[in-house]
């Protein structure tokens, strides 16, 4: 990641504080205007919100620390730890909401000031709305798991008020207020799958999951159209940690070829490399002919 996504990852982390505090000050507004439990279930969503934009900041500066002598690949696994907590905190909101509308299953009962609560978590959605956007947007362009795990999560949210809204409209409609903790019951499913599924991305970013088939791809091509002058290349892999991708594999040269020639190739590889994977760390381990190829392959395009 350059120095300007840096400073744009951590300057949008930074506000992601005041603008989550915020929504959950209007959600809790509609809720305690309202009396509903699913709102009541939105608002303690974004309290999770809260917590995770702290998180994400000071894990987001952490992992944008240069590389040190304890941490000679730098620390950009920090923002799957940020992620995967982020998870964690997604599923627990959704035990809170459930253990909430339980209650008010047996006895439920219709909203008070219903125009003004839902106004007022209709706004609050659309603030989140945006902000997702531009959080995943962000986070995919630098290569930021933690701030795009912020915007999945909030996202997750945003999905949650949406289906609130919709519900306490038909409970409004039909005069049926059991739709109320239902419907806070129904948003705890998908909130807890939304959980799930920030958690199993993170894990793969922590067990050195390699890049994606289409990326592998790129960098096999461009591996392939500037490793002219070697004879072949082999056990290629790939890994991510956070915004940085480490690619190694080996490079076959003949025999006879000096140490200055060889050293060339790797030069023309690195930068043709870093041309198709922003950010790149790449290792290339030179060997004589003769050496048997193992792992993945790459067939070199022969000069003409």
């Amino acid at each position: 990641m350059s120095d300007n996504g840096d400073l744009t990852v951590r300057t949008l982390a930074m506000w992601g504080i005041p603008l989550s505090l915020g929504v959950m000050g209007l959600k809790m507004v509609a809720w305690w205007v309202t009396g509903s439990v699913a709102l009541l279930s939105d608002g303690l969503e974004s309290t999770v919100n809260v917590v995770a934009a702290f998180i994400a900041f000071f894990v987001i500066r952490y992992a944008q620390k240069p590389a040190d002598h304890d941490h000679p690949f730098g620390h950009h696994k920090a923002e799957y730890l940020s992620a995967v907590t982020e998870g964690v905190l997604i599923v627990v909101a959704a035990l809170l909401i459930v253990n909430e509308a339980i209650g008010y299953l047996a006895a439920p009962r219709m909203l008070d000031a219903p125009v003004l609560g839902l106004a007022i978590n209709f706004a609050a959605g659309v603030i989140n709305a945006v902000w997702a956007r531009l959080l995943i947007r962000t986070g995919r362009k630098h290569r930021s798991a933690a701030l795009a795990a912020d915007g999945q999560h909030i996202l997750s949210d945003v999905v949650t008020s949406v289906g609130v809204l919709a519900g306490l409209l038909l409970a409004l409609a039909t005069g049926y207020a059991i739709f109320d903790p239902v419907l806070a019951i129904l948003v705890a499913v998908n909130i807890i799958y939304q959980g799930w599924k920030v958690i199993s991305q993170s894990i793969g970013g922590l067990m050195d999951q390699a890049v994606e088939p289409r990326e592998e791809e790129a960098i096999k091509q461009a591996i392939a159209t500037h490793a002219a002058g070697s004879i072949g290349v082999h056990d290629l892999k790939t890994r991510r940690a956070g915004a940085v991708t480490f690619i190694d594999f080996h490079m076959v040269v003949p025999g006879t070829m000096s140490v200055r020639q060889a050293h060339d190739i790797c030069d023309r590889l690195e930068d043709a490399i870093s041309a198709v994977h922003e950010g790149a760390k790449i290792a290339i381990h030179v060997e004589p002919e003769g050496e048997k190829a193992h792992g993945i392959r790459v067939k070199v395009v022969k000069e003409a």
